[in-house]
């Protein structure tokens, strides 16, 4: 599981530790202050780990896609949207991440937009929110699910920051449960997800999960899509928080405007 250096300037802490000093794969532990409770496991051993200064992700090789981003949205990282200037992932080798090419005619023919991970607006109040823009952080994501519910929830995500004040932890990634049309312009071997989940939970103990199907309505309250985290761990095959011994969550969800 190669794991790709911060730049030189990046204040994070990046660990491998494993028994004896030597890192393997097998049992090889990931510290990153973006995951609370440690960073998902169960994700192919050919998956790339990639360190920023405002998400952490797990880069698929086969897929192309990420498959987990966690990523903390607290006051002073939320701010307004601004530019989007895609690029492939320059920590990447070519053959392991889609470039801007990729996309080229996809969202007038798949009717998808290119659909941040970790979410612009949650990290515009820092220096590196143009790291969101890079294409591992990017999936094809259905336009109305990603102009609507995601989108909503996005926002209450930020909204939860910063009427608590507290730091929001976010984990997020694609579902691939069914063979989806590929990007029509991708030279690249690469897979469409045909949904998405997000974990959010709180340094206080409280958790709320959400799917969507990338296909969902514009109009689908995203409460509406609320499941059990046996079910995101169940479907994306990953285990969350591996560093809890007992996990035991208070519900969220009301926080976020949804009924209890």
């Amino acid at each position: 599981m190669p794991i790709r250096p911060p730049r030189p300037a990046a204040a994070l802490a990046l660990l491998l530790a494993a028994s004896g000093g030597v890192a393997r794969a097998d049992d090889a532990e990931l510290h990153t202050f973006h995951c609370l409770h440690g960073c998902p496991i169960g994700a192919p051993g050919i998956d790339d780990i990639v360190v920023r200064e405002i998400y952490t992700l797990a880069s698929n090789d086969l897929t192309k896609m990420a498959d987990w981003v966690a990523y903390r949205v607290t006051p002073a990282s939320i701010g307004p949207s601004g530019e989007r200037a895609w690029s492939a992932d320059p920590w990447l080798d070519p053959a392991e991440t889609l470039e801007k090419e990729d996309y080229e005619e996809a969202p007038r023919t798949l009717g998808i937009d290119r659909g941040h991970q970790a979410p612009l607006a949650g990290q515009s109040g820092t220096p590196f929110a143009a790291d969101t823009h890079i294409l591992s952080n990017i999936t094809p994501q259905g336009a109305a699910l990603n102009q609507g519910p995601w989108q909503r929830l996005e926002a209450k995500e930020n909204d939860l920051a910063r009427t608590r004040n507290t730091a929001v932890y976010v984990l997020t990634g694609p579902l691939f449960e069914r063979v989806m049309p590929p990007l029509p312009k991708a030279d690249e071997r690469h897979r469409v997800p045909s949904g998405y989940w997000k974990v959010l939970v709180t340094t206080d103990g409280r958790l709320a999960a959400f799917i969507m199907d990338t296909a969902a309505p514009r109009t689908l309250d995203y409460c509406a899509a609320r499941v059990t985290l046996d079910e995101v761990e169940l479907r994306s095959r990953l285990g969350m928080f591996p560093r809890l011994a007992r996990r035991a969550f208070a519900d969220l969800s009301p926080e976020l405007g949804c009924p209890a």
